[in-house]
């Protein structure tokens, strides 16, 4: 394990969560429950030479239970991931599930998760029933994980409404323009500065940001007064950026956009096969672009989001 890589991206399936989730509306996106087990992770692990890896629940999350079932669901699942971490803290990490977009019943699993299950940051989310991140909504929440100057793991879903194409499930295209979509929103709602303690991961290289920031800022400032293309850059800026996915053709965006300190490594494993993972992270190790301390940076800089892992 020579390079000791740090994978902010990789994803449990817990058992009874898979197979309820058959009789709670199914995989929206058309991707399908990959096979998952501990010992399949490690394995994976050694292969691509990560030394700890950040679970979380992906997409669809518990977004087929109702909004009663939710905060019993989360609570089960939040229970596994801790449990995995206790099991092997070395190995990995756990990011919790929420049952949005209830707050209140947010508030109580958040308080829970941080106090009682001592968990490492939180997995939100693009959009929750149709409602993006920067709907005033979620405000007391935010306002909560600023409070704990919490690491938000930021993963897209599929959007309200939109009709899957055949043999274009979402996580081809819907789920980085849904990323693309829910940072525009959190930006001109002015979140990364109202909430400056808060840091957040965006999936898959930020999704289609990194290309059209540029865009974005020009427009925007010319339609919203009192704000300049420079302010908006900047404020996109302060996003992390995970390489899921990514290598090589993201890569050369993703480099002239963001700050090389915050790209870290990503898999999406397993929902991105043991194969295709692989290939992406050779895809990466093979980039002519990156200097040597960025490669180390891109490795092993997840691990300072984390306080338990930035503390070893």
């Amino acid at each position: 394990m020579s390079k000791a890589r740090v994978d902010v991206h990789t994803h449990l399936v817990p058992e009874f969560w898979a197979e309820e989730l058959k009789s709670h509306g199914g995989d929206p996106s058309g991707w399908g429950q990959p096979a998952w087990s501990k010992e399949s992770v490690l394995a994976f692990m050694e292969k691509a030479e990560i030394s700890c890896s950040i679970l979380s629940l992906t997409a669809p999350g518990i977004e087929g239970w109702s909004r009663a079932e939710r905060p019993d669901i989360a609570r089960r699942v939040n229970d596994y991931g801790a449990e995995l971490v206790r099991s092997d803290p070395d190995r990995f990490g756990y990011l919790c599930t929420l049952p949005l977009p209830d707050i209140e019943a947010s508030l109580a699993e958040l308080k829970r998760c941080y106090d009682e299950l001592s968990v490492d940051g939180v997995c939100l989310h693009s959009n929750y029933d149709g409602n993006y991140l920067g709907d005033p909504l979620y405000d007391p929440l935010w306002s909560e994980l600023e409070a704990r100057k919490a690491t938000i793991f930021l993963h897209p879903t599929t959007p309200a409404g939109v009709k899957v194409l055949e043999g274009q499930p979402s996580p081809m295209e819907d789920y980085p323009a849904d990323t693309t979509k829910v940072s525009l929103d959190l930006v001109t709602k002015g979140h990364m500065t109202r909430y400056p303690s808060v840091r957040i991961v965006l999936s898959h290289g930020g999704g289609f940001m990194p290309f059209v920031a540029t865009r974005f800022a020009e427009l925007g400032a010319s339609i919203t007064k009192g704000t300049s293309a420079d302010h908006i850059l900047a404020e996109l800026r302060k996003f992390y950026f995970d390489t899921a996915l990514v290598a090589p053709s993201g890569m050369p965006s993703l480099l002239a956009f963001a700050p090389a300190d915050h790209i870290v490594f990503g898999t999406d494993f397993p929902y991105a096969s043991e194969a295709v993972s692989l290939k992406f992270t050779e895809n990466l190790d093979a980039f002519q672009g990156l200097d040597a301390e960025t490669r180390t940076l891109i490795d092993k800089g997840a691990a300072s989001l984390f306080p338990r892992l930035s503390s070893r």
